[in-house]
Order: C-alpha cells, then structure tokens, then sequence
C-alpha cells in the first residue's frame, strides 16, 4: 500500500519543517514500519522536510535480510542496504547537505547518539520527540480494519477454550491453549505474553501464568490478543469456575458497571482524565479505589501499548479515530480479582468497525472485542 504510507510521510514531512529541521531520522522499529510499511528489526528512515535539501520520499536503510522486503514493500522509496543504518543515514545527511537533523531522543540510547553525532560530521541533531507516535494515534480505515481482525481472532480464541476450561488445568496450560488458538485462526503470535491469573493469583494484574491447576471457587482472569498484520488486540475476560460466591458477583458486578462508564465517556473530545474518572469514581464510591491503582486504558496499534494513556494523571483529550482500552479492575489481596478490558474506537472511526455501539449519543465508540462481558460460570 505505498499510497498509504506515501501520505503519512507527508503529514510526517510537515512535522519536520515545524521543527525547522532539514529532516528526521526514524529508528523507532514501529514508526519506520508505519510510515514505510517494511516490517524489520533493522532498519531506519530518513526522512527529509518539506521544501527542505534532497526532499523526496526518504532513503530507508536495511540490512541484507530484508533486501528483498523492502524492494517489494517499499518501491517508491530511495534503498540502501547497510548492516548499521543509523550509521549509513548519517553519512547519507552529510553528503545531502543537511545541517539540522531531528532524531527520536525517546528511542535512541546514548551509545547510539554517540556514533551518530561522531559519524554525522557538520550536523546538529535536535530531539524530534513523539512527532510520529502522535500521527500514529489517529487509524486509519485500513489500520481499523486489521484492527477489528486481530480482536475477532482473539474473541473466537476464547469462544473455542471456554469449553475446555477445567478443574486441574493448569494456568500455563490455559494460556497455552489460547496462544495456540489464536495461531489456528490466523493470528501472526499473540499480541504479549498472555496472563491467565485464576484464584489469588488474580489480585496481581500482571501475574505470569505458572503451574497453579485452577480449581472449583477460582475467578479466572484471562488478559490476551492476537498479532495481525502488525495490529495488536488487547481483551480480559474474568470467568467463574464454579458457582461463584457473593463477594465475587459483587466486584465483578462493580467492575462492568465500572467499564460500561468508561466506555461511555470514550467520546471525542473528552479529557483523559475525565475517562479514567468516570470508572474509578464508581470503584472508588464502592469502598475498593485502594483496590485499582493502574490506568483506566491506552492505545492500541501497531504496539500494544501506544498513546494515548488514559489514567489519573493523563492530559489531553480523544479524537475521532482513536482506538483505545477500558479496563477496570479490583484487585483483593489473598482473594482474586476481577479485570474487563475491551478495544474500542472512539467516534466517527466507529462507522468503519462494524460493532458494538456504545454511548447513548450517535455513535460515541464502537467496541471491536465483542465477547459478552457477563459473568459467566463454567
């Protein structure tokens, strides 16, 4: 799809005039897949400004394993094949003339600024900051699109293992189960290492699945996706092994009514804030704020975690088109807990998802993870 990321580049063009800069050099693995398409664990842009020296599309540089990926992924863009990058683009901005170039502070280590301020001779690099992660925020209907596919393949993962879970299995086992589910229906690999968290080991949000056996009385907290094409989904689902007791229905009750506030407040324009409020305030009247201390939710993307962050502490507000989390939960120490997450996109992005709306508004968001989010007891 050069086309696409043809016009990404442009609007990352942009950024980089603003910054008075002659180009960026884009080392980020997931910014330099977004605005080339190359999926590599080698490989960087430069890309230069607009109006600026040598500008054009960028020259992207790769090692030889991904020659070929690139020559068929990337034709519209200038090729250099180099085992360092970062070093050949530096050399590539002196012979070009360039004397202001941005770079990803976030990303780039401090070894790795030094090789470039000593191989860049004449150059000053300028942190460019989160310029590209911040184009990222905003999917289009392709990215929605692969998007909704990575959550189907993880809410038909769950559909097909609920069955299987039993008395004796063990949470190593379970979380195998999915990933191997997940792989059967098209999923590249999970989107993280996936948590299955059952009895108390579910008052620890991100317990890593061991060799506990899950046992009748048990909630069952399962927090997976699937990779599709780039795309990460992100969906907890807390199960009942077993007729669960009074206090389990109770947090778990608080919960979903907990994550339905937050969805709904989801809405273009809406202070992160004010999201992460809208749950909490709920968690927090019920006596157990103490038992919810992480982030309401984050965006999704080509990374499972990518901006936005929406907590307690976030600034700034959601746009159209932004696909984000809602995940409350209540954690009790030596009990469990109970965790609801789902992915959904906030605003007219929803039109092009084709799922649940949510919002009594028209539409406030749409939710991709469709996996009913009552509780059920296996």
């Amino acid at each position: 799809m050069p086309e696409i990321h043809a016009a990404r580049r442009a609007r990352a063009q942009a950024k980089v005039a603003a910054l008075d800069a002659d180009a960026v050099l884009v080392t980020s693995p997931p910014n330099v897949r977004y605005l080339t398409g190359l999926a590599s664990s080698n490989a960087a842009l430069l890309l230069p400004a607009e109006g600026g020296p040598a500008e054009g599309g960028g020259l992207l540089a790769t090692d030889s394993r991904y020659a070929l990926a690139a020559r068929r992924d990337c034709p519209d863009l200038e090729l250099t094949i180099e085992r360092f990058t970062e070093l050949a683009l530096a050399g590539a901005m002196t012979r070009r003339g360039m004397r202001r170039v941005g770079y990803e502070a976030h990303e780039v280590t401090v070894e790795r600024h030094g090789a470039l301020a000593s191989s860049a001779e004449g150059i000053t690099l300028v942190p460019f900051g989160h310029g590209i992660e911040d184009l990222r925020m905003v999917k289009d209907a392709t990215e929605i699109g692969l998007l909704a596919a990575a959550c189907r393949i993880t809410g038909q993962a769950l559909a097909d293992v609920l069955p299987r879970i039993r008395p004796g299995l063990t949470e190593l086992a379970l979380a195998g189960e999915l990933d191997h589910r997940m792989a059967e229906l098209g999923a590249a690999r999970p989107a993280f290492e996936t948590i299955v968290a059952s009895g108390p080991n579910g008052a620890i949000p991100h317990h890593a699945p061991c060799d506990r056996p899950l046992r009748r009385g048990d909630l069952i907290t399962m927090d997976f996706g699937a990779c599709y094409a780039g795309y990460h989904a992100d969906m907890t689902r807390t199960v009942a092994l077993g007729e669960p007791a009074g206090w389990q229905r109770d947090i778990y009750e608080l919960v979903a009514a907990a994550q339905r506030a937050g969805c709904a407040a989801a809405q273009p324009g809406a202070e992160f804030g004010d999201v992460d409020a809208a749950a909490r305030d709920l968690i927090s009247a019920a006596g157990h704020g103490a038992h919810f201390q992480h982030g309401l939710g984050h965006g999704v993307g080509l990374e499972v975690h990518e901006a936005p962050l929406i907590g307690y502490g976030s600034t700034g507000k959601l746009e159209d088109c932004v696909p984000v989390t809602v995940e409350p939960g209540v954690y009790l120490p030596g009990q469990g807990g109970v965790r609801i997450e789902d992915v959904l996109i906030v605003g007219a992005g929803a039109a092009h998802a084709g799922h649940d709306h949510v919002g009594h508004e028209a539409p406030a968001a749409q939710i991709l993870t469709t996996t009913t989010r009552e509780l059920l007891a296996l």
